[in-house]
């Protein structure tokens, strides 16, 4: 298996959670440490300090308890807003900065932030040389390969980067036009890793152990990163620590292993975000965890239907009690 460090940290495994907005919660980021995740890099947080004292950003800058090292994700394009607020997190216990180069979300990029900062490779050596310069911790960076595809500067904004002291790179195979529509590609990301020296992380459609070790070599990623592949299943980063160590692929968990993860995780929701909100958020956890599971859409429309954590974890465990006892879990 490959090993990574970032600054003095050690990434092990070198497989990471991605950051996703309204999903990379702590109690999601712990889960995924807890099942194999060697980093787990948190929502993007706002880089505009008006917002910074709102419940959601407070929340967001919680990380009391999450296990080294911690990484926040800082949005916005004004480079001495986001030097302020990388500031700000390290102040707050962020171990890792994070810049925000990758998110295609149209309300992102209408204000100039996420991906659109790619059209402006001036801006991009500005920033990131502002925010390196502001914090004395490891600085990272979530970029796409460009634009759209007539416009792929990855290898471009990589050098820039590495340049401007970024100390790892993670990828996103796609453009920001490309959303994510299509299928990765990856030449662009080895071109990348043929252009810079710092480490390197691969993204974008891997969804398995096989996957991985496939990406990894086409690459020559140090690491590879894991977003939506995750949602529902986040025991995936045990599975492709296991594969890339020893060649074997890890059994699957039981219904019965899949119900007292996903019990714990939403327990730990409820407690962080208090319980009506945690049984909200946790509706797409059990959607994707039922995804492709016998009777998903019955068990969706029940236990969507109830605002009361006790009846959404009855619901929950009585339908996982119900599978182990008729089928196998889905792979």
């Amino acid at each position: 298996m490959p090993s990574m460090r970032i600054g003095h940290f050690l990434i092990d495994p070198p497989v990471v959670l991605a950051p996703m907005a309204g999903v990379t919660d702590k109690p999601f980021r712990q889960l995924c440490k807890r099942l194999g995740a060697g980093l787990a890099v948190s929502e993007m947080t706002t880089a505009d300090p008006r917002l910074w004292h709102t419940r959601k950003s407070r929340s967001r800058a919680d990380h009391a308890g999450e296990p080294d090292p911690i990484s926040v994700q800082i949005a916005g394009h004004d480079p001495r807003m986001l030097a302020d607020a990388a500031r700000y997190n390290v102040d707050l216990g962020a171990q890792l900065i994070d810049i925000n180069m990758g998110c295609p979300a149209k309300k992102v990029c209408n204000v100039y932030s996420g991906s659109a900062l790619l059209q402006d490779e001036g801006l991009v050596a500005r920033i990131v040389e502002a925010v390196v310069s502001a914090v004395e911790v490891p600085v990272t960076l979530k970029i796409r390969t460009g634009w759209n595809r007539d416009n792929r500067n990855g290898v471009r904004i990589a050098r820039i980067a590495e340049d401007a002291g970024i100390a790892a790179l993670a990828v996103h195979g796609r453009t920001r036009a490309d959303l994510y529509q299509g299928e990765a590609e990856y030449e662009t990301i080895a071109a990348i890793r043929q252009a810079i020296r710092i480490p390197l992380l691969a993204n974008g459609d891997i969804d398995s152990p096989q996957k991985a070790a496939a990406v990894l070599k086409t690459t020559g990623a140090d690491a590879v990163m894991i977003g939506r592949a995750a949602q529902g299943r986040p025991w995936i980063f045990r599975e492709i620590a296991h594969f890339l160590a020893s060649g074997d692929v890890l059994a699957a968990p039981s219904p019965l292993e899949v119900r007292d993860i996903l019990v714990g995780h939403l327990e730990a929701l409820y407690a962080f975000h208090g319980e009506l909100p945690g049984v909200r958020i946790a509706r797409k956890h059990l959607g994707w965890y039922a995804r492709d599971r016998a009777e998903n859409a019955a068990f969706r429309s029940v236990v969507n239907g109830t605002d009361c954590a006790q009846t959404q974890l009855r619901l929950t465990r009585d339908y996982f009690d119900r599978l182990a006892d008729s089928q196998p879990l889905a792979a």
